[in-house]
């Protein structure tokens, strides 16, 4: 189970220990994006200071409807207390976690300011 907060800008934050092979890793808060059906998104600055290498260029669609073009890095995240590689998408936007990184949990969220976001993997 993981924990997190809902802050006062009404978005669900969960910290998530990002980092590549045996590099030092960081513990990112990210937002819970239910639109984003990717794993994790971070700011360049983030992906340079992790040393996460370069994958490849996909095209997604932004909430607007805009289609932009993403590279996509490979990082290693601890995620319900397990080590998972994943892509990660270039964005100058907050982090995000998206739908696939949460793909097989159940989500609970009180909607308030400094409510509590549970994360727990569904039997």
């Amino acid at each position: 189970m993981m924990r997190g907060f809902v802050n006062q800008g009404r978005e669900a934050i969960i910290g998530v220990v990002v980092g590549h092979a045996n590099l030092p890793k960081q513990m990112v808060e990210a937002v819970i994006d239910t639109g984003f059906t990717g794993f994790l998104s971070l700011p360049l600055s983030i992906i340079t200071f992790l040393g996460l290498p370069w994958h490849f260029r996909d095209m997604g669609t932004l909430g607007d409807g805009s289609e932009v073009i993403f590279d996509m890095y490979k990082a290693t995240v601890i995620w319900d207390g397990k080590t998972q590689i994943i892509d990660v998408a270039a964005s100058e936007a907050d982090p995000l976690v998206g739908m696939s990184l949460l793909y097989g949990f159940k989500v609970q969220m009180e909607v308030i300011e400094r409510g509590v976001v549970i994360i727990e993997a569904l039997k």
